[in-house]
C-alpha cells in the first residue's frame, strides 16, 4: 500500500531556487453603495511553488525525476523546504527558544501545537506548523529554555511534556520547519535538449493538510 505522506524531503538545492508563496481566496462583492464586502473563504492560507524554476542542470532534473517517480506524483504528499520562509525566527536566523507562542499553561493541558505567528495583536495570524525539523526545535517555559521535560513530534507538530505546566505559564517554542506539499502534476515533462538551450520545465507544487 503506498502512503499518502511520505516524511522525505524535495531535493534541497533543487527547492532554494524556487519561485512561490502563500495563497489564500477572498469572495469581494461590491454593493451599489461603492463599498466592498469581503469573506475570506478559509481560516488558513496555503502555499504553491513553481520547482522549474529551482533546476539548474541536467543532474537536478534527473533528482526531480527521480523524486517524482518515488511519490508517483500527484499520490504522495512530502516535505519541502521554503527557500523564504522555514525558520521560527526573523529573516531565517538560527531559532531560539523564544522565537513564538507555544501557549500558556493551565496545570493540566500537557499537548501544544507549534504555530508561527505573522503579525502582532488581535489581527496576527497564528499558522500551525506541521512538519518541525527533526532535532530543530526549541523550547521556553516562563523565560527560560529548557533542555529536557518535553517531547516533540516532527510528524504533526505537537510538543508534549511531561509534567503539566503550571496555571499562567508562558510557553514559546523556535524551530525550522518544512511545508507538506505534493505535485500538482501527474505528467513530468523532461527535455534535456531544449533545457540545454534555455527551457526550465515547469514543475508545480501545491500544500497539503497531511
Amino acid at each position: 500500500m503506498i502512503a499518502s505522506f511520505s516524511e522525505e524531503r524535495f531535493p534541497l538545492r533543487v527547492a532554494f531556487g524556487t519561485t512561490g508563496g502563500p495563497e489564500r481566496r477572498t469572495d469581494i462583492v461590491r454593493l451599489s453603495t461603492g463599498y466592498e464586502n469581503r469573506n475570506q473563504r478559509t481560516r488558513h492560507s496555503w502555499r504553491r511553488y513553481d520547482a522549474g524554476s529551482g533546476v539548474r542542470s541536467v543532474e537536478d532534473l534527473a533528482a526531480v525525476l527521480h523524486f517524482f517517480e518515488a511519490r508517483r506524483g500527484r499520490m504522495t504528499g512530502f516535505r519541502f523546504r521554503d527557500p523564504f520562509d522555514f525558520s521560527s525566527a526573523a529573516g531565517g536566523a538560527a531559532p531560539t527558544a523564544f522565537d513564538q507562542p507555544l501557549g500558556t499553561g493551565d496545570g493540566e493541558t500537557t499537548t501544544f501545537t507549534l504555530q508561527k505567528q505573522y503579525g502582532q495583536g488581535a489581527d496576527a495570524y497564528r499558522r500551525p506548523i506541521r512538519k518541525p525539523v527533526p532535532g530543530s526545535v526549541r523550547i521556553g517555559v516562563a523565560g527560560a529554555a529548557q533542555g529536557d521535560g518535553f517531547a516533540v513530534d516532527a510528524t504533526t507538530g505537537t510538543v508534549t511534556f511531561a509534567t503539566p505546566p503550571a496555571a499562567g505559564t508562558v510557553l514559546t517554542a523556535g524551530f525550522e520547519f518544512d511545508v507538506p506539499v505534493r505535485f500538482d502534476m501527474d505528467h513530468l515533462s523532461v527535455n534535456v535538449a531544449a533545457f540545454e538551450a534555455g527551457d526550465i520545465p515547469t514543475i508545480p507544487l501545491v500544500e497539503v493538510r497531511p
